[in-house]
């Protein structure tokens, strides 16, 4: 079911496709200080164990040759950004249990920082800049809380190099139960951009299956098979 509607959606697609990759997709993991050690660990392995669940692993591998570029990094401050996983061209299961040990066993570079969001923004441009070439480019933030160092996404918009990136949300709502309207109103951007909400670090791990999911089926299967509102 899922490799049929993925390939309806890559047929459907109105950009032609470039040969080799499909899709370059920069995850980021907020590591502010409202995001306590135990918060945190939940976040990283809630998304190696996302990784490997066997929807989203069928889904990195539905186009055979046609492959998916994956890098995640880590934010917090103004210059507080650090690689966990550099771009990694997933081109087998093996790729992927790679990618998803190298996120379970990455440790935290900061954890008494504010929330640069901006900034992170920024930091992923330029992760962009030297991304495979992919047709698509999209951008997963996951965050607890908004904007409270330097200048906020509205800026980083207008400054960096993000134009043909599609920017979906993560909200962690547990501390700021009005994360998720600012990540509609701030963050995302791009065609079929989304947030998705959950209410404790504790509901990371399945928010971030259903959102690998979405994001790697694309616009026209989300619009065939909706899932529950972000």
């Amino acid at each position: 079911m899922v490799r049929a509607a993925l390939t309806l959606a890559f047929c459907l697609a109105a950009a032609p496709a470039v040969a080799g990759c499909r899709l370059a997709l920069l995850l980021a993991l907020d590591v502010s200080a409202s995001v306590d050690r135990d918060e945190d660990l939940l976040q990283r392995q809630g998304l190696a164990r996302a990784l490997l669940a066997p929807a989203v692993e069928e889904a990195f591998l539905a186009f055979g040759d046609d492959h998916v570029a994956l890098a995640v990094y880590e934010w917090s401050g103004r210059h507080q950004q650090d690689l966990l996983l550099d771009w990694t061209v997933i081109t087998g299961a093996e790729d992927l249990a790679v990618a998803a040990a190298t996120v379970a066993t990455s440790e935290r570079g900061h954890d008494d920082m504010p929330t640069a969001l901006g900034y992170a923004l920024g930091h992923a441009a330029s992760l962009f800049e030297r991304a495979p070439d992919c047709t698509a480019r999209k951008l997963d933030v996951s965050g607890d809380g908004r904007n409270n160092e330097g200048f906020g996404p509205d800026l980083a918009y207008r400054e960096f190099p993000l134009d043909g990136v599609t920017i979906n949300g993560l909200a962690i709502s547990e501390s700021d139960r009005e994360i998720a309207d600012y990540y509609r109103r701030k963050l995302i951007r791009g065609p079929g951009a989304f947030v998705i909400e959950v209410t404790r670090f504790e509901d990371y791990e399945a928010a971030m299956e259903e959102k690998l999911l979405r994001e790697l089926e694309g616009p026209v299967v989300s619009m065939l098979a909706p899932r529950s509102p972000g």
